[in-house]
């Protein structure tokens, strides 16, 4: 999924026309804004980010990716007014992938896109997430305690992921259901506390750290 931050509504449009009709699934927001309370929720492929937007700029919001550890791996290609270097500049300073001149073409727009994302699978893989003795290793799509190797589900996995990406953070049942079931999910709510408890019996002794937040839902605490 490619997300693209523009808010002259024209160009947005053009920019997701170009990435649909060359096979990508993309998706557009307005503003900053906009586009921070979705990455809460959701992970896209790649961000096209214009520099110059309503509230929050595309740099202040490329600083803030960068600076957390959780969206820090996400491409970004910035959007850049003519003559503006040292917006290129800043930008590719603060971790930014690549870059655009406005006004550019479209083909120009997906060629970097596919540019930039083999690139960044061709770069490496994911970091190894550890707690203690548990760790996961997102490449090889392995959990292990102690050297043991665990055997977890599909979603227990994702869910445990998702805890050691962000440990200490309180998630929201919906916020849960939503990163790793997706949107479109019509299942009942009950799922995820029984994945919640299975994962919590295979984790042994760490199953202790993937705590009931009342009210809220989970988190997963240091040990």
């Amino acid at each position: 999924m490619i997300w693209c931050v523009e808010d002259d509504n024209g160009i947005l449009e053009t920019e997701l026309y170009a990435l649909t009709s060359t096979g990508f699934e993309a998706k557009g927001f307005p503003d900053g804004a906009c586009f921070w309370e979705a990455l809460q929720v959701q992970r896209p492929s790649l961000v096209l980010l214009d520099v110059m937007l309503p509230g929050t700029d595309g740099v202040t919001l490329l600083r803030r990716m960068k600076g957390d550890p959780a969206f820090r791996d996400i491409p970004v290609i910035m959007a850049t007014a003519k003559g503006t270097e040292y917006d290129k500049i800043q930008s590719l300073d603060l971790g930014a992938d690549d870059y655009l001149v406005k006004p550019f073409g479209l083909m120009e727009m997906v060629s970097r896109v596919r540019a930039v994302l083999r690139r960044c699978t061709a770069d490496g893989g994911q970091s190894v997430l550890t707690l203690g003795g548990l760790t996961l290793d997102p490449d090889a799509h392995t959990v292990t305690v102690d050297g043991a190797r665990l055997e977890l589900t599909f979603k227990e996995f994702e869910l445990l992921r998702l805890f050691l990406t962000h440990p200490g953070r309180a998630f929201a049942r919906e916020e849960l259901f939503v990163r790793v079931w997706g949107d479109g999910y019509q299942g009942e709510t009950r799922t995820l506390d029984m994945h919640i408890r299975t994962l919590r019996q295979k984790l042994g002794q760490y199953g202790s750290c993937i705590e009931t937040v009342r009210g809220v839902g989970y988190r997963l605490e240091g040990k």
